[in-house]
């Protein structure tokens, strides 16, 4: 496969800072994971895990571990009154009164959530964590980001990577094809990622890597070739999904921020996140909105401001024309996202919400996206 075979140059050169190593995506993973383990100067190790991920495999790795003379304590997740697990200074502080001094490593076990709620426990308390991921959901298993809901606002931050990733294909493929889907998702939001990223380049000079930017698309270019496969949880799919979801990770860590992997459709998700906490709703699955804002965000960007932009007749509005002229249509990514088992049911967004949101949820990030631009620039309206 060929991203296997990208993601075995990255591991091997020095191309991309990447501090995760190794990355193990292969059945028997979880045996790889021990193999590991045993061979590094571990004797206590903190799991953290859900109800939903002990099953799925919190439970085998640590009787596999402890089998090997491992000291393993398993702190599990509590979901809040509507249900969800939230990356939020509660779990934070749950798994933090958990770490004790002699506890050498932390093993993140489960989707975006733990990994969130870890990441940020590991760098504050300067102890290494493993990555476990048990589902192909997100593209953050190895990314330095924690996106983390701090008095209600979802803020990420900069924190650090996991040591080494272990992604078992056993495991992965019996993951609900719902968290199949997401996974999907969260790559399929990298069209619109990708062009903000280079909007912003070119509106107000920010940082811009066009290595990092082609891996990225590598990626979401893979899991477009194989969405049937994804859908059908295939292993070939899952495992192309699954290597997707890492280099974005590794794109994400070599750049130092999220750019390469978030823009607007990402702070429209962000906000209906923050908006269901305050009234008390059930969450939906990240990627699941990704794709539903992914969607909105191309039809925003080719009807909206591509016509603002034309009446501006400049060499900047050329560029960002030719952008938004680059992004597939709309009929041709919701194609692609029902092959993937993504379907709108899955991010049951109200009219309401999502006006609110195309107005508002780019102040959610001090970062240049064509949607800031339209509101900012293009076209001034006041805060509701």
């Amino acid at each position: 496969m060929k991203l296997k075979k990208r993601l075995d140059e990255i591991l091997t050169q020095s191309s991309f800072t990447q501090s995760t190593n190794p990355i193990v995506i292969s059945e028997g993973a979880l045996q790889s994971l021990v193999d590991y383990v045993t061979e590094q100067p571990i004797q206590h190790l903190l799991v953290v895990v859900d109800e939903q991920t002990l099953q799925a495999a919190g439970q085998e790795v640590g009787h596999m571990l402890t089998e090997k003379g491992i000291k393993v304590a398993t702190h599990c997740l509590q979901p809040n009154q509507q249900g969800d697990v939230i990356a939020d200074e509660q779990s934070i502080v749950d798994v933090l009164l958990h770490v004790q001094p002699e506890t050498d490593c932390l093993l993140a076990v489960g989707s975006g959530t733990i990994h969130d709620v870890v990441r940020f426990v590991s760098a504050k308390t300067e102890k290494p964590f493993i990555s476990v991921p048990t589902a192909p959901s997100v593209d953050g298993f190895n990314s330095k980001g924690a996106p983390i809901i701090v008095k209600g606002i979802k803020t990420t931050f900069q924190t650090v990577s996991p040591v080494a990733l272990f992604a078992d294909l056993t495991v992965l493929c019996q993951a609900p094809s719902s968290l199949v889907a997401a996974g999907f998702g969260d790559m399929i939001g990298k069209y619109t990622s990708l062009i903000d990223w280079q909007a912003g380049a070119a509106i107000a000079n920010e940082p811009y890597d066009q290595e990092i930017a082609d891996l990225t698309r590598e990626a979401l270019e893979s899991c477009v070739e194989v969405a049937d496969q994804i859908g059908n949880r295939e292993k070939e799919g899952i495992e192309t999904l699954m290597n997707a979801l890492v280099l974005s990770g590794i794109a994400m860590a070599a750049f130092g921020a999220s750019h390469p992997a978030s823009g607007a459709e990402h702070h429209l998700s962000h906000y209906w996140e923050m908006h269901f906490l305050e009234e008390g709703h059930k969450q939906l699955y990240h990627g699941a909105k990704i794709g539903r804002s992914t969607l909105l965000i191309i039809q925003y960007y080719k009807e909206i401001v591509r016509a603002s932009l034309r009446t501006e007749a400049n060499k900047k509005s050329e560029q960002l024309i030719s952008l938004i002229d680059s992004l597939p249509e709309v009929s041709e990514v919701e194609a692609l996202l029902r092959k993937a088992g993504w379907h709108p049911e899955q991010a049951p967004i109200d009219e309401e919400l999502i006006q609110l949101s195309l107005l508002k949820a780019y102040h959610l990030r001090d970062r240049w996206t064509l949607l800031r631009y339209y509101h900012e620039t293009l076209q001034w309206v006041p805060d509701l």
